[in-house]
């Protein structure tokens, strides 16, 4: 017995090898064993040493085995548990899509079997009978389904997926299954089966789902060494992709969120690993000063979003002054700003700094044949598809078999009560249900060639069960219809079976009929721009210089004052001796002691930024000048704008962000036989190169200053600019819509549907509303017709104007909220065809020419009456007459070109030294061999 219990001990360390006990407890014990064995077997002990070194030898083969079993629990314990996680807890299964916590759950609504509302306290407990894990997770998982709103009808609190509020208390809310999640999750003819973690009743191993379910829900979980990121995707779309997939068509599926928002797929790839989709919130103007949050991205609450733009105000990335949270049925974030903050960079400052947008990485990783398998969403599409045909034909197969069976039993009981066989002598007579059978048996010879399979015993033992009243009411006229009509049944049974195919795409036009309309896409997809963040970012640091020690930073408080700055930008600093760096913005920053001509915040993507430059090549060469930009660089690299000769020095500079190019004077250092002393250079005669370039030769006299004489304007001329009416953006990549091109001070012309009209410039920054209008390159002459309803007095008017060029924003159809915008063109010669109300309606429509109609006035003016009657609709005809080109416009279509006239010193004949100075300069820029030469 006290061995027994040793060896009981003895599994009982093995199977806990992380004890409390420790080394010398442990020898203790191991003493006081051997000391008892000793005893019972009859062995005296003779001394403490003997005792001793048993007690070690004991306590060493012990630990040996211990030691052993946990290498062996490493290598299989690690594997169970990972497998368990893995295929019941964290990864979705191909088959239902569902999560065993999810398909238990939904099984157990099944079971409970009521129309009527369930509280969830109760739904949870009848589902541990099939989960081992807690009501906890059980509860869980059913708020999760039912905030999805596919498969249940809540009632009570069940929290919002909007700003992250949980679900009340199970006690608390009430769920029944979906009409449906009936119709495609359940069918217990067709569910395969499996015993409950205890034995104690059957569970689905996977339920008979008849849709994409794991696409419309999604799903994602975090298991041993892998997880899984199935994004949602829209309901009436997998229809229809299910569908081109049957008919043997292409398709592509895309995301849909609950949270609505806009998404950018174009690196989506199927969903599979290695893709990576854009998801930004929507951000609606509400006015110059508030911005309203009204689509959360993919995964955000508004707790969460409020939260990170928090953060980035106390960062100091962005500027705002309140941040109030609205929401209710619908998202709603109000965040207000400060005097002085741009509204239209607050919004790219949102999307660039916080969780207004969101980068997703999709990894759809589902179970297939007990393992897990990494695939596409149309893969996922096909298998569920296929899976369903499957199902809708087995479930045909069951139903065929089910309306044989009623056709044959009806045909042998019709037979068995014609033929009056109960009737017959032999079989009233019969000793025993045997004989009884036997008889019935041989009666049904003649007619056992027409049945459609083998009479069975049990078939026979059905007709001794009938009833006489049964008999007696036998209805011959009603038979042969319920007869005719199960033939129906199984000749349509049989040719949906055929047509198996056109069978599962009906099912799925059903459903689509039944439950699309509820279910219509949330989110936009569009082609969303990069936003880099240093663009945006609010610059509430300041940059300074120490000249004298040579050190640049944020830190420098008592120090040269340069610009505002964020931490996250780059500054540009050129020194005398013609080099400059790039270099990242810090508190304090060691640039060097060499002599700094020019540094500054640096802009990225910057092309139209041009640095003008005058230098000088080596300790007494020729100077040259060029202009370049810096388009490109690596960071704390130092580059050369000269040619990289000892002792070159920059003689004049100059930064232009719109590329604008000054007139020079340059004065020359006097020598014998000089006639120049001094001349003006323009540099817009010269060329935009990189840096790299040489430059042009400006003089290889000494030069002894040169000053600015006259600043220029730009030289790049107009600008492109599109609109992309996706993100209602304006760009100059070629995306969109093309406005035209763009001089400095042209501006845009936008007039909203509402008839209000204004004007703003077209840097990129600019936002617009999504119920636009027009939306045009402005031209001030240009005279538009609009025709609106007054509501004040009830009558229709037309009016012909200009819009002025002003910063104000103005109503076409006046200021009353009553006025409403009914037409607006800006065709010249504009016609319209306008019909009359009921009460009018005999009258005959009236065509109306707008420029004899009525004059061109301000916009501000009310126009002319169109009309003493009710007019119930306006129509735009076709103008009569088309504008004549202008003068102006039928020489820039000529395609002679204007020949150049040619230098002309007739001006200023009697000034001799400008006279010379003008020759001067002429010498230097041609007679010199090589004067114009651009070596690289």
């Amino acid at each position: 017995m006290k061995e027994d219990n040793n060896n009981e001990e003895q599994k009982n360390n093995i199977s806990n090898p992380i004890s409390d006990n420790s080394e010398g407890e442990l020898l203790s014990a191991g003493r006081d064993d051997v000391a008892d064995d000793a005893v019972e077997g009859g062995d005296a002990i003779q001394s403490e040493e003997d005792l001793s070194e048993s007690v070690i030898s004991e306590s060493s083969s012990r630990d040996n085995l211990v030691m052993r079993n946990l290498g062996g629990m490493y290598r299989t314990w690690f594997l169970d548990y990972a497998s368990y996680v893995i295929l019941e807890r964290a990864v979705p299964h191909i088959e239902d899509g569902l999560k065993p916590v999810q398909r238990r759950v939904l099984f157990a609504m099944h079971t409970l079997a009521t129309e009527r509302m369930t509280k969830v306290a109760k739904i949870v407990g009848a589902t541990m009978a099939y989960h081992p894990h807690g009501d906890a997770s059980i509860n869980d998982a059913l708020v999760q389904i039912g905030q999805k709103g596919y498969l249940i009808d809540m009632q009570g609190n069940w929290g919002n997926i909007l700003t992250g509020d949980s679900a009340a208390a199970g006690r608390y809310i009430e769920a029944r299954l979906s009409h449906f999640a009936q119709e495609v999750l359940f069918d217990d003819k067709v569910t395969h089966w499996k015993r409950s973690y205890d034995g104690s009743a059957d569970e689905p191993v996977a339920l008979p789902v008849k849709f994409p379910l794991l696409l419309l829900q999604g799903a994602e979980g975090i298991a041993v060494g892998l997880s899984s990121k199935i994004m949602p995707h829209n309901f009436n779309e997998l229809i229809d992709a299910a569908c081109n997939y049957l008919n043997g068509e292409e398709f592509t599926l895309y995301p849909d969120f609950p949270t609505g928002g806009f998404l950018d797929c174009s690196d989506y790839n199927d969903g599979q690993r290695g893709g990576r989709i854009k998801s930004r919130a929507r951000i609606e103007k509400i006015d110059n000063r508030t911005l309203s949050i009204t689509e959360l991205p993919a995964g955000k609450t508004t707790t969460t979003l409020i939260d990170s733009i928090l953060k980035a105000n106390d960062r100091g990335k962005i500027k705002i002054k309140q941040v109030v949270d609205m929401t209710a049925s619908e998202a709603d974030i109000r965040v207000i700003l400060p005097n002085g903050v741009s509204g239209d960079q607050t919004i790219d400052a949102l999307y660039a700094l916080t969780d207004c947008e969101v980068n997703i990485s999709p990894n759809a990783c589902v179970i297939v044949d007990e393992k897990p398998e990494f695939l596409g969403v149309s893969d996922l599409l096909r298998k569920s598809v296929d899976r369903t045909k499957a199902l809708l034909k087995l479930d045909l197969e069951n139903r065929l078999k089910e309306k044989q069976e009623q056709y044959f039993g009806a045909s042998l009981e019709r037979i068995f009560i014609e033929e009056r066989i109960y009737k017959d002598e032999e079989f009233e007579e019969a000793k025993n249900e045997t004989a009884a059978l036997n008889h019935i048996d041989k009666r049904l010879d003649p007619w056992k060639d027409k049945f459609i399979r083998p009479i069975k015993q049990e078939d026979l033992k059905k007709l001794l069960e009938i009833k006489m009243a049964r008999i007696l009411r036998f209805n011959i006229p009603k038979h042969e219809a319920m007869m005719l009509q199960l033939e129906k049944d199984i000749e349509e049974l049989k040719k949906n079976i055929k047509e198996i195919v056109q069978y599962t795409i009906n099912w799925y036009t059903y459903l689509k009929e039944q439950y699309g309309a509820n279910f219509p896409r949330k989110t936009q997809l569009v082609s969303l721009s990069t936003i880099e963040a240093t663009k945006v970012v609010a610059l509430d640091e300041k940059l300074y210089i120490n000249r004298e020690e040579g050190f640049v930073g944020t830190s420098l408080k008592n120090d040269e004052f340069v610009c505002n700055c964020s931490d996250l930008d780059e500054f540009i600093v050129f020194f005398r001796d013609g080099t400059y760096k790039v270099m990242k913005v810090e508190e304090k920053l060691f640039i060097g002691k060499k002599e700094v001509i020019h540094i500054d915040r640096y802009e990225k993507d910057r092309e139209r930024t041009v640095y003008n430059v005058v230098y000088r090549h080596g300790k007494k060469g020729t100077s040259f000048i060029k202009r370049f930009n810096v388009t490109s660089y690596i960071r704390d690299r130092e580059y050369d704008l000269t040619q990289g000769k000892p002792d070159s020095r920059v003689l004049y500079f100059s930064a232009n962000k719109n590329a604008e190019a000054e007139m020079i004077k340059v004065i020359l250092k006097p020598k014998p036989r000089q006639r120049i002393f001094s001349f003006d250079k323009d540099f817009s005669e010269i060329l935009i190169k990189a840096r790299t370039a040489k430059g042009n030769i400006l003089t290889k006299s000494e030069v002894h200053k040169i000053s600015l004489k006259e600043k220029g304007s730009s030289t790049l001329g107009a600008r492109k600019v599109w609109f992309d009416k996706d993100v209602l953006r304006i760009n100059y990549d070629e995306q969109g819509e093309l406005l035209g091109s763009f001089m400095p001070e042209d501006k845009i012309l936008v007039v909203l549907k509402n008839g209000e009209s204004y004007l703003t410039g077209f840097s990129g920054n600019n936002h617009f509303e999504s119920n636009l209008l027009k939306i045009e390159r402005y031209e001030s002459d240009k005279v538009w017709t609009a025709i609106y309803f007054d509501g004040d007095q009830g009558y229709t008017y037309l009016k012909r104007f200009n819009i002025e060029n002003n910063d104000k924003r103005e109503f076409i159809q006046g200021e009353s909220d009553k006025n409403k915008l009914i037409l607006l063109t800006d065709t010249p010669y504009a016609r319209f065809k306008v019909t009359f109300g009921k009460e009018d309606e005999h009258r005959l429509p009236l065509e109306v020419d707008a420029e004899s109609f009525v004059g061109t006035k301000s916009i501000r003016a009310k126009g002319k009456r169109l009309s003493n009657y009710v007019v119930a609709t306006v129509e735009e005809l076709e103008p009569l007459r088309v504008p004549e080109p202008t003068p102006k416009e039928e020489d820039s279509s000529s395609d002679e070109e204007e020949e150049p006239q040619p230098f002309s010193q007739e001006d200023d004949q009697d000034d001799e030294e400008l006279r010379d100075e003008l020759l001067g300069i002429q010498r230097l820029n041609f007679s010199d061999e090589d004067g114009s030469v651009d070596k690289e």
